[in-house]
């Protein structure tokens, strides 16, 4: 493709969510035909499309059949990418255009055309999509340093986690540590958390 392709926006400045190495990374195996790579992938951008398609008020069902298509569409432009870091916002462009092409067909060109009109309505009413690649990398990330803590790490800040709260004597008995210890291992754990790579390029 051409520098004025979907897949070389203008960018300026480094950006975390575009810059991220592990999506670049993927990206790269992904094309080359690494079954897993194109998992991680779908798994780490399936909330930014799942979210886009809400912006849009669409149902479950139009909402994976829109799902489907733009990862069927990525799959076609997969080998064509000549700048990884740029997918997550062609994610978003392309998500938003298929569910015009949805609301196009479910309600006519007249509701697609008012939904075109009233974007910048609905972004702020609900997030901007830049809001969204965010909170989309930002889940990935999480997820993957939790993964990085050890089993009893992982087990103690889900139950930290839980809602309504679990009182410190129930994590105790079921973890079978102290309660004095509770507090110093929560804190040793999120500061794993912040140093794990991919959470740190967000912070930073």
């Amino acid at each position: 493709m051409t520098a004025s392709g979907p897949w070389a926006p203008m960018r300026t400045g480094t950006d975390p969510v575009r810059d991220n190495p592990v999506v670049i990374d993927l990206v790269t195996r992904a094309a080359t035909g690494d079954k897993r790579a194109w998992d991680a992938l779908v798994e780490r951008f399936i909330p930014l499309t799942w979210s886009i398609c809400r912006s849009y008020r669409l149902c479950d069902a139009d909402a994976e059949d829109v799902g489907q298509n733009v990862w069927l569409q990525l799959v076609d432009q997969l080998d064509k990418i000549r700048e990884p870091a740029a997918l997550p916002g062609w994610l978003a462009t392309v998500t938003r255009r298929e569910c015009l092409r949805v609301l196009g067909a479910t309600q006519g060109p007249r509701a697609a055309r008012s939904v075109t009109g009233t974007e910048i309505i609905a972004d702020e009413q609900s997030e901007t999509a830049e809001q969204l690649l965010l909170a989309a990398e930002r889940h990935a990330a999480l997820r993957e340093a939790l993964v990085a803590l050890p089993p009893s790490g992982r087990r103690l800040i889900a139950l930290l986690l839980e809602d309504p709260p679990v009182p410190y004597a129930d994590i105790s008995a079921r973890l079978g540590i102290p309660v004095g210890s509770i507090g110093p291992t929560r804190r040793r754990c999120l500061e794993k958390l912040r140093r794990y790579p991919a959470v740190a390029a967000l912070i930073a």
